[in-house]
């Protein structure tokens, strides 16, 4: 007998946004494979970076932390940050058994792929390309800021974002799992540091803006200073047309739940607020508006839903 085909899901994304909503998949029976950017330069994945020539490792544990299914104190192992230590401080064990594992094999994306065998990760993690990428701001006023750590701290407002070098390729696997897909989801997270530097490493763009599956956009529920300061919704989207060339989204998840007001104004010291659900212009973009209370708070910090987002994700494949 043939082994039964999951669903498929791809996810595209980043930073904190992107385990947050793994964690919650994982627990339906769906393919997942998350490709993740490689365009951080700061912390203990920057000095990993700079200092060994290899992608930069953070957002990649963090995502395989999330999709593992070992005991919780291996993942807690996995995760541990030194806080001292002469030249460990700052670091994750993670983010160096990555490093180590690279060394060993050579290869970034065979250091990902075995350290998955080690994590029994539940789908597929991949970076956006095998190498590192510089993320490049253009602001408004015409300045360059070099970096994604940098960038939301210009102080100015961003036109667009580019990346550096030109000729980046990604996987092979990368594209064949884009065709393959039921279902492509994009975020959550930092739209100008986390999503984008995955779409716009050319191919990956361009098969997603041709892929037959259904294009899901989960909006970010706070505006980020240095970002997308007073962003509606539809200001996401539009950002994310204008870099790819082509209207390619087909549903949008958009916070409908009241944020409190203590929460609200929390965040407001950070020059965030709750985006705002323009509807109208998303509707007049062509897009089915999804909404929900699809928050949930953590030691005062806003966070998407991870069970709730999981189960509508998982009610739009095709059955």
């Amino acid at each position: 007998m043939s082994k039964k085909r999951h669903p498929k899901i791809v996810i595209i994304g980043g930073g904190t946004g992107l385990p947050v909503l793994l964690r919650g998949l994982k627990q339906y029976a769906v393919d997942i494979t998350a490709i993740v950017t490689v365009a951080d330069d700061g912390g203990s994945s920057g000095r990993l970076r700079d200092e060994l020539d290899m992608p930069p490792p953070g957002d990649i544990r963090n995502v395989l932390a999330a999709l593992s299914d070992v005991e919780p104190l291996i993942v807690e192992l996995f995760q541990h940050r030194f806080a001292n230590g002469n030249g460990l401080s700052g670091h994750s064990l993670g983010n160096l058994i990555l490093a180590a594992m690279t060394s060993i094999t050579g290869d970034f994306v065979r250091a990902i792929r075995e350290m998955s065998k080690v994590l029994n990760v539940r789908g597929k993690v991949l970076p956006a390309a095998n190498k590192s990428v510089i993320l490049h701001a253009e602001m408004e006023d015409g300045t360059i800021v070099s970096g994604e750590s940098k960038i939301p701290y210009s102080g100015k407002k961003i036109k667009k974002v580019f990346l550096t070098p030109e000729n980046i390729e990604p996987l092979s696997e990368t594209i064949d799992e884009i065709r393959a897909a039921d279902l492509i989801v994009i975020g959550p997270g930092s739209l100008y540091t986390s999503i984008l530097p995955n779409l716009l490493v050319p191919k990956i763009g361009r098969e997603v803006c041709r892929a037959k599956a259904k294009k899901i956009y989960i909006c970010n529920v706070m505006t980020q200073a240095g970002e997308t300061l007073h962003y509606t919704a539809s200001d996401h989207v539009k950002a994310l047309y204008a870099h790819m060339g082509c209207a390619f989204l087909d549903m949008i998840v958009v916070n409908s739940g009241h944020i409190p007001e203590e929460i609200q104004q929390r965040y407001a010291e950070e020059l965030a607020e709750p985006v705002k659900d323009d509807s109208e212009k998303l509707t007049e973009l062509g897009l089915t508006v999804i909404r929900d209370h699809i928050v949930s708070y953590e030691d005062q910090v806003i966070r998407h839903d991870t069970k709730k987002v999981a189960s509508l994700l998982v009610s739009l494949l095709p059955t």
